[in-house]
């Protein structure tokens, strides 16, 4: 063995070992380690000498960071709403998303410290891609360790604006109480009662001798379960306790305590630990003191509403609170479900008021929301989009009854535009004697459509078939969607004009440039989020949810329940869904930068105004739309 020989081989040795303390390459394969070590070289960069740039032309090294620091800097001006340094360390990698396009990087890479890097050549980067599964994984998956950071960059930006004591990313385990009061289900009231007193509190834990919580006792209780019932003090607690409490992990966060609040409209949430042993409890006024604006402010000025003036202060503050969890990095899908919580908990609000001067007793009927509220996916900016199903009695003037529902719906639709949901500009509203119909006219139209599936017919199911009950007969709403997936099942022919219908829309990315920017007339230079980006999840998972029997509406729902029955694997969906959420993310963030206040943002973004960071994800994201829509015509044979 020749000593050149020799000093690679020792080379190749060390090599091997340092990547083996880093991610990716600590799960790789051996013959994986051993084709990098071979195949790259390593090479030193002084204290301030630029390693990479734009105008090094297309890259055409992967880099790994031996030692040093390395600082990633956006190209051109950074604005005041943009990250200006990224600083890489020992065993991180750059730039990924360029060598994997082939294209100039948009970053400056400057050297820090004296640095080593491994470079590894482009070709033997994209081989390697191919080869190694792990490496592969990592970077395709790259995009949610990029959007970590893009929501740690987001946070920091909103910080001095939210003025946050602690994040609704924090665990329950370090929320409300912690040595919460309990007592056994056979403990007489009178005991229970005089414990409460001692405690000076307002509820109490009722649980078993192991500690697992079964019931929780409280004031309300003791009003209408004990006083007004006359029930005597030596019954025991476990006969006046409301049962089956709610209950999260304490490893559940405070945002899954104030989502189950929203949801369930309740007070408290009981914690518990993996044996299912009470720890602590959360209260309203526990999550109050994380918010500027608290959960159950919100609430009880909802639910105590008693008129449309009052709604529409609670509105606003709807939209402060998702302002303070999207500083706090809560991610787009549970901000978007938590948006569509409350603005359901507000429109059943003003179904109540105008109840109040149109009777419907005795008339089986639900109002019903279609589009981003039917999904559980509103943002920031959103319109109304309802209807209503009803059921006549036997014997029942159809039409009357219709011209009822018509002008009861008409005040609804009003009384929400008020509080800032717009009148739909297509006229899709329970106002529309076209979207007030019986439970059977709702099915023959159903049926019509996929009978038919013409253009209007397919338009109409991109809206329709998302629908969810609001309030009234759920029964109604669950025949419906019965109804609905029988049909589609039997007409598989729909499912392939509803498939091609999907395809017409693509992402928007360039052959040449990073993406097309040139798609809106009236909007050079920007891209709708909305219209070629979120959409495209949103029709691809209406097909698959319709084609196996998902009775979800929820996008993010409908991709994994039909991903599992299409033996789709988890981390490809799992990169479709970070695709998705990280669009709705750059929506939700875009609608509240950009729109006046008391205005509707809009969803158009230009791409040149993004930091390198979203830029990547965005692209990625993009990838992955491409990606889902490549299946999707694969699966229904689409040219």
């Amino acid at each position: 063995m020749t000593l050149r020989q020799e000093g690679r081989d020792r080379m190749a040795v060390n090599t091997i070992a340092f990547l083996r303390n880093h991610a990716p390459f600590n799960k790789m394969q051996p013959d994986a380690l051993q084709f990098f070590a071979e195949k790259a070289k390593i090479c030193f960069y002084a204290a301030g000498n630029e390693i990479l740039g734009p105008n090094s032309g297309n890259v055409s090294y992967f880099y790994v960071i031996e030692s040093g620091k390395v600082q990633a800097r956006q190209a051109g001006e950074v604005t005041v709403t943009e990250y200006s340094i990224l600083s890489l360390g020992a065993g991180e990698c750059f730039p990924i998303g360029a060598v994997t396009a082939g294209r100039p990087s948009t970053n400056i890479y400057q050297a820090l410290d004296d640095t080593f890097c491994y470079q590894l050549p482009a070709e033997d980067f994209l081989a390697l891609m191919s080869s190694s599964p792990e490496f592969n994984l990592f970077c395709t998956r790259y995009i949610a360790s990029l959007l970590s950071q893009s929501r740690r960059e987001l946070q920091l930006q909103f910080a001095q604006k939210a003025s946050e004591q602690q994040t609704l990313n924090s665990p329950l385990a370090g929320i409300g109480s912690r040595s919460p009061v309990t007592v056994l289900p056979e403990t007489p009231l009178r005991s229970a009662l005089e414990t409460m007193s001692q405690a000076g509190i307002g509820s109490l834990v009722v649980a078993d001798a192991d500690g697992r919580p079964v019931g929780v006792f409280t004031r309300s209780d003791l009003l209408d379960r004990v006083v007004l019932a006359e029930l005597p003090l030596a019954t025991p607690i476990g006969e006046a306790m409301s049962k089956t409490p709610f209950k999260l992990d304490e490893h559940a966060t405070a945002y899954d305590a104030m989502f189950a609040m929203a949801t369930h409209g309740i007070r408290h949430v009981l914690v518990t630990d993996a044996e299912g042993r009470l720890t602590g409890v959360v209260s309203e006024r526990d999550l109050f003191s994380l918010q500027r604006v608290g959960l159950r402010q919100i609430r009880q000025a909802i639910d105590g509403a008693a008129d449309v003036a009052a709604l529409q202060q609670a509105a606003a503050e709807i939209r402060q609170l998702a302002f303070n969890m999207l500083a706090q990095g809560v991610g787009a899908e549970q901000l978007t479900q938590f948006i569509s919580a409350l603005n359901d908990a507000l429109t059943r609000r003003v179904i109540q008021l105008n109840l109040e001067n149109h009777n419907f007793d005795g008339i089986e009927w639900s109002w019903l929301a279609f589009g981003s509220e039917g999904r559980d996916e509103q943002t920031f900016s959103t319109d109304q989009d309802n209807g209503i199903v009803f059921q006549p009695p036997e014997g029942a003037d159809e039409a009357a009854l219709k011209q009822r529902f018509l002008a009861y719906a008409l005040d609804v639709n009003k009384d929400l535009d008020r509080c800032g949901f717009p009148l739909c500009k297509g006229n899709i509203m329970a106002s529309n004697p076209q979207w007030c119909l019986t439970l059977a006219e709702w099915k023959n139209q159903f049926s019509t459509w996929i009978r038919i599936p013409q253009p209007e017919a397919l338009l109409n199911a991109t809206i329709f078939f998302d629908f969810r009950p609001l309030y009234g007969k759920t029964e109604l709403a669950d025949a419906m969607r019965r109804h609905l997936l029988a049909q589609t099942a039997a007409n598989p022919l729909f499912l392939h004009a509803m498939a091609k219908n999907a395809l017409d829309c693509e992402p928007p990315l360039g052959k040449i440039r990073d993406f097309l920017t040139d798609l809106e007339p009236g909007h050079p230079g920007k891209i709708d989020l909305k219209k070629y980006g979120s959409r495209i999840f949103v029709d691809v998972a209406r097909i698959y949810a319709m084609a196996t029997g998902v009775h979800n509406t929820n996008t993010i729902h409908r991709l994994r329940l039909s991903a599992q029955r299409l033996s789709i694997r988890n981390e490809e969906i799992n990169a479709v869904l970070e695709g998705m959420n990280f669009i709705q993310l750059l929506r939700l963030q875009h609608q509240y930068l950009e729109g006046e206040p008391g205005t509707q943002g809009d969803n158009l973004i230009d791409p040149e105004k993004l930091n390198e960071l979203d830029r990547r994800i965005l692209k990625e994201s993009f990838r992955q739309a491409r990606k889902i829509q490549t299946r999707l015509k694969l699966d229904y044979q689409v040219n």
